[in-house]
């Protein structure tokens, strides 16, 4: 069960953060407009308050944004109902949200200054999952005939209301059935990117000494 609202004032929006004045903000930027979030999860370890999660949280990152989501201790009484637990669980999410929506503010804001990226907050407990404020960035892209009939054909059948909608839905259709490939790729970029980072220096097109 997923749930949550995108974007929103008061959680993850700090000086630097989405909509304010931080580096390289806005969709279509490349990799060299946003400063290297590698070292993210380790940061948010180290600076998350003790006992905020039961556990070490999943870490998200990409160029615009860092989502940061946790498990919640289990709920004391289990209810024999299943709507009666997601309910339950909803609840405690909820509870959970509104309690430490200052610490997260805080810790966000300095996170955004430091990655120049809008930090997004979410929490697990049971079978219920929600996302609290996920941004939602715009990507321009030209597509050819064929491309473009697919994106139609999934609004005819009523499956999307727009072709970015549709679009949209491909995007996650592959995520879900690729995630083994995605994630080998994802290594790999990060070998690459640990070996490009342990080479030679360069100032001003000079080797360094």
């Amino acid at each position: 069960m997923r749930g949550g609202r995108r974007g929103g004032p008061g959680e993850g929006f700090g000086p630097e953060g989405f909509g304010g004045r931080g580096r390289g903000r806005g969709p279509g930027r490349t990799p060299a407009d946003v400063p290297d979030a590698t070292d993210a999860a380790g940061w948010f370890a180290g600076r998350l308050p003790d006992g905020l999660f039961a556990g070490t949280p999943t870490i998200t990152v990409d160029r615009e944004e860092i989502t940061v989501i946790g498990d919640l201790p289990p709920l004391t009484e289990q209810q024999a109902d299943p709507a009666a637990q997601a309910a339950a669980e909803a609840g405690r999410i909820a509870r959970f949200r509104e309690e430490t929506r200052e610490v997260r503010i805080e810790v966000a804001r300095q996170a955004e200054h430091r990655y120049a990226r809008h930090v997004t907050w979410g929490a697990r407990l049971g079978g219920t999952e929600q996302v609290f404020t996920a941004l939602s960035v715009p990507v321009m892209t030209r597509l050819a005939q064929a491309e473009r009939q697919v994106l139609d054909t999934l609004i005819d059948a009523g499956v999307a209301r727009s072709r970015s909608e549709a679009l949209a839905w491909s995007v996650r259709l592959v995520g879900e059935h690729a995630q083994s490939w995605l994630g080998e790729l994802r290594d790999a970029m990060e070998q690459v990117n640990r070996v490009r980072s342990q080479g030679p220096g360069f100032d001003k097109g000079e080797p360094s000494s």
